[in-house]
């Protein structure tokens, strides 16, 4: 029988997406039951071996256990709507994101080593419409961008990255904080964007959310010098 082993993944969402995907488990509806006894099973087995496994896999096994007790008792919250809250709600959001990061992580990759194979990516270009007093800035390309926010999220102690009892953060809500806070002359840095975020989770919605407002040409990414932080330019006024 085939085992698996913490070490293959990069956090306890990326087992649980292993699940999800080996067993063809539909995401917004977990068998949190099925799940959680394997999620356990794993860790007593890594227990019984004397490995040594993060503290984000121990937090969200306790994760697992109050979902499952919660769905065993029937006594639901609801929403201001009086509508029943489903106690996987924020498990299923994370996840949803998490897959979505991936995705954009792998294609990431993919374009960067098609660019690679062809010709030197780096470039330098003025800022259009910005007064830079012939200062020149560099163009920042995607795989910049997932290389700064791999950074970020290393930086992030992991113990508090999947603290699954606060609200959801929602994508549109990130770029709409993003698209607020710039300076009076349109310009917001990534070092003081990314020092609002309180977890990893908020890291990569705040990636999600500069890539889809580069893709609706919001907003354009400079660096001036190599090693310097990253500059976001706003593109549209508010």
């Amino acid at each position: 029988m085939y085992k698996v082993q913490l070490n293959q993944f990069e956090g306890p969402l990326d087992l649980l997406l292993y699940f999800i995907k080996r067993d063809e488990i539909d995401i917004y509806d977990i068998p949190i039951a099925q799940i959680t006894a394997e999620y356990l099973q794993i860790i007593e087995d890594m227990k019984a071996l004397n490995l040594s496994m993060a503290g984000e896999f121990i937090l969200m096994a306790a994760t697992l256990m109050r979902i499952k007790s919660k769905m065993l008792i029937p006594r639901p919250e609801f929403d201001e709507e009086g509508e029943p809250i489903d106690p996987r709600r924020e498990l299923i959001q994370q996840l949803l994101e998490y897959q979505r990061f991936k995705a954009v992580t792998t294609e990431l990759s993919m374009k960067w080593h098609e660019q690679s194979n062809q010709h030197e990516r780096s470039f330098v270009q003025e800022a259009e419409g910005v007064d830079t007093a012939g200062v020149y800035l560099r163009k920042v390309n995607l795989f910049d961008l997932a290389q700064y926010f791999k950074k970020a999220m290393d930086r992030i102690p992991v113990i508090s990255a999947y603290e699954l009892h606060q609200e959801p953060i929602r994508l549109d809500d990130k770029k709409h904080f993003i698209m607020i806070s710039f300076d009076g002359d349109g310009t917001l840095s990534f070092k003081r964007l990314l020092s609002n975020c309180q977890n990893k989770l908020e890291i990569i919605v705040t990636f999600l959310a500069i890539l889809d407002l580069i893709r609706l040409f919001k907003i354009l990414v400079y660096q001036n010098e190599l090693f310097d932080d990253f500059e976001i330019h706003r593109l549209e006024k508010n």
